[in-house]
């Protein structure tokens, strides 16, 4: 039976290698809606970064905010909405029915799903670059566990399904079906059916479905969006800016190999560039220090040398421009200790210097309405409570630079897997999702 067993994940995985093929050089590129999901208290995301005491631990953000996709799943198809996060590498799906969840996915009622023995060697060789080992329960299945940094935790099995995007049907896909534990994200999961892990990783949903670039493109207007599979070649969008993947062939204890990390070599706010050494945005020996690119945080988190310095020139810059809210001990989601007082009559925010980040070979300029968040609920009298978008990774005990989806609104954002590079070029993101004829 076991020697049976192994034939058929041989099988599997030599047709999932061929599809990838086919499905990388043949598909045209899939357009999919994507959704900024609002949710009325923030809910937490889970991250594994090297810490101020140089270990890896599992780290929370908080955030207001995620972007989900919808699409399909199963024989016969059943509607799952997925959230978007370039910052993980396995997708996984709700099994199990809990009073709170509005979508699970049901593999006792899907013909395609297939589970994955823990003797098998999806189990024992593709799940090498996953934050936390698998283990195999008691029914030898290949067992998994997402740990969160408030004790609470989901797990489950790992699986093969096929999925659909757009008029595709993918070939069989590695993804977590998630049926006991607790989530302290009770908001989230009731609006959600799971995660699209879509790091570099091999399991990673983007690897698996063989589509080598994707992009997507966040509107700051409404909860409208874009994600698109394949190759994007269309006459209005912009020239696209490339800056490098940071490609790291020994492994180092605390620099995640499968992230989107890119060299971040500076910051400019307005015309000033901000006076720090270039060594303090280089990973150091240890592999700490490095910017990733990700879909799956909010806001942007910098080391503390370079927040501060950002800080204080954002300061100088706005000074009786912007009302600061003088209030040492608030930090809004205990990182962005930058606060600022602004009457709710106001039609728009005054004008403010640009924040650019200067990336090896490319500039992303933040301006506008992303370089303030106004805070849910929060009122001094009059006014309301908005925040500098940048946050200090210190207070949250990181050593990473973190570049989140609130300072990538109205950019078209391409992840070449192909080309170990990343591209940017700003565009009105609702009026590219009409172009591609996504309703608004």
């Amino acid at each position: 039976m076991a020697f049976l067993q192994l034939l058929v994940q041989l099988f599997i995985s030599f047709i999932l290698l061929q599809s990838k093929h086919c499905l990388s050089s043949k598909q045209p590129p899939i357009v999919l809606a994507l959704r900024t999901q609002k949710h009325r208290t923030p809910i937490s995301t889970p991250r594994l970064f090297s810490t101020t005491s140089k270990t890896t631990d599992k780290l929370l953000f908080h955030h207001n905010v995620t972007l989900t996709v919808s699409l399909t799943a199963g024989t016969p198809l059943q509607n799952i909405t997925m959230v978007l996060d370039t910052g993980s590498e396995l997708s996984w799906l709700h099994c199990k029915k809990e009073p709170n969840f509005n979508s699970i996915f049901n593999p006792l009622a899907s013909k395609t799903y297939t589970k994955i023995p823990c003797s098998s060697p999806t189990c024992e060789t593709r799940t090498r670059d996953l934050p936390l080992p698998v283990s195999c329960d008691p029914a030898k299945l290949c067992h998994f566990i997402i740990s969160y940094a408030d004790a609470s935790s989901v797990e489950g099995n790992l699986a093969f399904e096929t999925f659909r995007v757009g008029s595709l049907t993918g070939p069989a896909t590695v993804f977590g079906c998630m049926d006991s534990g607790f989530s302290s994200n009770s908001e989230e999961d009731a609006k959600t059916t799971g995660l699209m892990g879509m790091n570099r990783g091999s399991l990673s949903f983007v690897n698996q479905m063989g589509f080598r670039k994707f992009s997507y493109c966040i509107s700051d207007r409404d909860s409208s969006g874009v994600l698109l599979l394949g190759e994007a070649s269309f006459s209005w969008l912009k020239p696209l800016n490339y800056t490098p993947l940071v490609e790291m062939s020994t492994p180092l204890p605390y620099f995640d190999r499968v992230a989107y990390s890119v060299q971040l070599e500076g910051i400019r706010v307005s015309d000033k560039v901000l006076s720090l050494p270039k060594s303090v945005f280089v990973p150091d020996h240890t592999g700490a220090g490095q910017t990733m690119v990700d879909s799956g945080t909010q806001f942007t988190f910098l080391l503390g040398p370079v927040y501060n310095a950002l800080k204080t020139e954002f300061l100088l810059q706005t000074k009786g421009v912007l009302r600061v809210l003088n209030e040492p001990h608030y930090v809004f989601q205990g990182a962005m200790d930058l606060c600022y007082l602004i009457e709710p009559t106001r039609a728009s925010l005054p004008n403010l210097p640009a924040v650019n980040l200067m990336f090896r070979g490319a500039e992303m300029s933040v301006s506008g309405q992303r370089l303030l968040y106004r805070v849910p609920g929060e009122v001094r009298g009059k006014d309301s409570v908005w925040c500098f978008t940048f946050g200090n990774s210190d207070s949250l005990g990181i050593e990473s630079f973190v570049i989140g989806h609130h300072q990538q609104q109205n950019v078209w954002m391409e992840y070449d897997l192909e080309k170990s590079r990343i591209g940017f070029a700003e565009v009105r993101c609702d009026l590219a999702g009409q172009r591609l004829g996504l309703a608004v």
